[in-house]
């Protein structure tokens, strides 16, 4: 892997090229915003800005998006070659978050053999809002709460042609587990959740949605699987052969 190349490849792709369908992207000399609508989380995305600027334009940042009474998050990849801007960011009343995100990536074109096979496990797709009500009862389940986001983002998202598959697994017909890819334009496929009800946990079900949504990636002729893992998650997608690219830091300003 051309660790270089793929991080321009990935900047291009996933932070400049980027579009939501429930989103507008602005980009201006200084940085490339995501903003959407209350009380959707507004990101930068890229720093344009050199050292000698950062000040100025971080204070002009929050002069930008405090009207809109949203919390936003300033993207910062251990790859820009910005070394104060976490300092900067911390300075202006940025809050970091203290479990960063290892970029993982995957060339699905080498993929383990073992993500290739043929399953056996109760794998279903789902097509629309109806079905997601199993990706909520396993969020649920996992991780608490009420997870009634699921239907207003991934429902939106599901009538967006060709932009996102989700998958469920199954034990005896009962919801065990859930996964999702996202599709944008470029090379990259990026690849969220693969949660498990705790009590069907070790029967191959992470493996098995993780095969399925490669071999869709491949299908679909996309490149490369992507995913943002946390210290606990890296060592399960590690073992099936992504290889780590970069660490993301996100510093939210809270109004602070």
């Amino acid at each position: 892997m051309n660790t270089k190349n793929l991080l321009v490849r990935y900047d291009k792709d996933l932070r400049l090229r980027i579009m939501y369908p429930e989103a507008r992207k602005e980009i201006t000399r200084d940085v490339v915003r995501i903003i959407r609508q209350a009380p959707g989380m507004n990101v930068v995305a890229f720093t344009f800005a050199n050292e000698g600027r950062l000040h100025d334009v971080i204070h002009r940042e929050v002069e930008y998006f405090t009207p809109l009474n949203q919390p936003f998050t300033w993207k910062v990849y251990d790859h820009d070659l910005l070394p104060n801007l976490k300092d900067e960011l911390a300075s202006h009343g940025f809050e970091r978050n203290e479990d960063p995100a290892d970029v993982m990536v995957l060339n699905v074109k080498r993929a383990p053999s073992a993500l290739l096979q043929p399953g056996t496990t109760d794998i279903r797709r789902v097509t629309d809002v109806d079905g997601l009500k199993d990706v909520t009862y396993v969020l649920d389940n996992v991780w608490g709460g009420h997870n009634t986001w699921v239907n207003d983002r991934l429902g939106a998202h599901l009538q967006v042609p060709g932009y996102l598959s989700v998958y469920i697994a199954y034990i005896e017909n009962h919801p065990a587990a859930v996964a999702w890819t996202y599709f944008p334009h470029g090379q990259f496929a990026t690849l969220y959740a693969g949660s498990t009800i705790a009590e069907y946990r070790k029967q191959g079900l992470y493996t098995s949605l993780l095969a399925r949504r490669i071999q869709e990636i491949r299908e679909r002729g996309y490149h490369y699987a992507v995913v943002e893992t946390g210290s606990m998650s890296k060592p399960i997608v590690a073992k099936h052969g992504f290889q780590h690219l970069t660490t993301v830091h996100d510093y939210e300003w809270k109004g602070n």
